[in-house]
């Protein structure tokens, strides 16, 4: 009883505040008050993610992880925060109605498209904004907790000050484009790690792929949840100013990790970011478990916008992958690195392992060919080892990349290895 009561001040001294930051007469902190409105500079990449240890909040990787950006829809795992939180003190039944505004069925997609004066039960809103990511139903819950679309905003920032989110600024609960809501990779996933250490047993919400609304199944976006182990949430987002969002969590033997990626070029990129982020996070704390001392930085090979990284064009191939594309990343890591120009000087310069190979991509330029061993090399030093690099030309002017001196064993698990993160390879067995 006193906890609901000591509650129910909190709430009634939260508006008040948040009427007073309406009406410009307080702010949370300085730093917020004089947040400006968020122009990115045009040279300055959109890209950056964190990654942290859900138990300990230990930082574990960090890329612009401080530097604002729009959060688009990944904005609603704070509207459903607060959803949770009426929930689990009585404020709210799963079973009560959420009505729809005509502010909110004006709201654009993506939305449930419930006509105004209709109205859905608190567990259908919450899946429609957690699966469906529904903009028409967010702003209904936001009227719905805190009168308006505004005031729910403001208790969004303030709520967010308490967790630690202290580059935040909320002014809607959907995440749709507006240049004075801003966040940060940080921010985003101290939030991510509080909605599921103080709420739950509501975090399964966030694993649903679909769910069934008066009779129509309505599938999610979050494709990581059906093709990665241990994945199991949170939000997507997208915008055109913000690219493609995503605060993801997995777990595996025991152990949890939170990422965030902000700004990626495109869902296939940004889903391929998180998994390497979170499968190499994994593996770090596994190798630091043994007394290793390594970190995810030393272990990845960033693929974000500018710098080159070579990935087949479709997803099958001859082998040869004549086509390719080209994801770009300023990460400076991706320098070029000294490669045997030709297979003959690579067996000249050491005498080779094993007399098995793995090609790793064919090219229209001997430089291109270099650029992919160096890449390769950069991402997956572990798997390529002491393979010595080499570039072959080939019949119809193509430069064939390849990696020679492997075992039999070692050439098919490298395979193995780079097929799965869509890097393409064919073996190639003693000639």
């Amino acid at each position: 009883m006193f906890a609901k009561a000591f509650s129910a001040v909190r709430i009634s001294a939260a508006l008040a505040m948040a009427g007073s930051i309406l009406c410009g007469v307080a702010a949370p902190t300085a730093a917020l008050a004089e947040m400006p409105y968020l122009q990115l500079n045009k040279t300055e990449p959109k890209y950056a993610a964190i990654v942290i240890d859900a138990n300990s909040g230990e930082m574990l990787y960090d890329k612009r992880a401080d530097s604002p950006r729009y959060p688009a829809s990944v904005t609603k795992v704070m509207t459903l925060y607060l959803a949770f939180e009426a929930l689990s003190e009585g404020r709210l039944k799963p079973t009560d109605r959420v009505v729809i505004s005509p502010r909110a069925a004006a709201q654009a997609p993506t939305k449930l498209g419930l006509p105004a004066g209709d109205s859905l039960s608190v567990d259908e809103a919450i899946r429609a904004m957690s699966v469906k990511s529904a903009n028409d139903v967010a702003v209904a819950m936001a009227e719905r907790l805190g009168g308006s679309e505004s005031r729910f905003a403001a208790l969004m920032t303030l709520r967010g000050q308490e967790l630690g989110m202290r580059n935040t600024r909320f002014v809607n609960a959907s995440g749709l484009p507006d240049s004075r809501q801003i966040s940060t990779a940080r921010d985003l996933a101290i939030l991510s790690r509080a909605i599921m250490r103080d709420f739950p047993q509501y975090y399964s919400y966030f694993s649903q792929t679909s769910f069934t609304f008066r009779g129509n199944t309505i599938r999610g976006h979050n494709r990581l949840l059906t093709s990665m182990q241990g994945f199991d949430g949170l939000k997507t987002g997208y915008t055109n100013a913000s690219g493609y969002n995503l605060a993801g969590s997995a777990v595996r033997d025991g152990r949890r990790l939170i990422a965030v990626v902000l700004g990626g070029s495109s869902t296939a990129w940004r889903d391929n970011n998180m998994e390497d982020l979170l499968t190499t996070g994994f593996d770090v704390l596994k190798r630091r478990s043994r007394g290793e001392r390594t970190t995810i930085a030393a272990n990845l090979f960033e693929d974000e916008p500018r710098g080159p990284i070579m990935r087949p064009s479709s997803e099958q191939g001859d082998g040869d992958q004549a086509g390719m594309t080209i994801v770009l990343t300023d990460d400076p890591r991706a320098k070029p690195v000294k490669v045997a120009p030709t297979l003959k000087a690579a067996k000249a310069a050491a005498k080779p392992k094993g007399q098995w190979g793995v090609q790793v991509g064919a090219f229209k330029s001997k430089g291109l060919a270099n650029e992919q061993l160096s890449l390769v090399r950069s991402r997956f030093a572990r798997v390529i080892a002491d393979a010595e690099g080499a570039v072959e030309g080939a019949a119809g002017g193509n430069f064939r990349a390849q990696f020679q001196g492997l075992t039999a064993e070692a050439a098919r698990g490298a395979c193995t290895a780079l097929s799965a993160k869509r890097v393409p390879c064919m073996v190639l067995s003693p000639r």
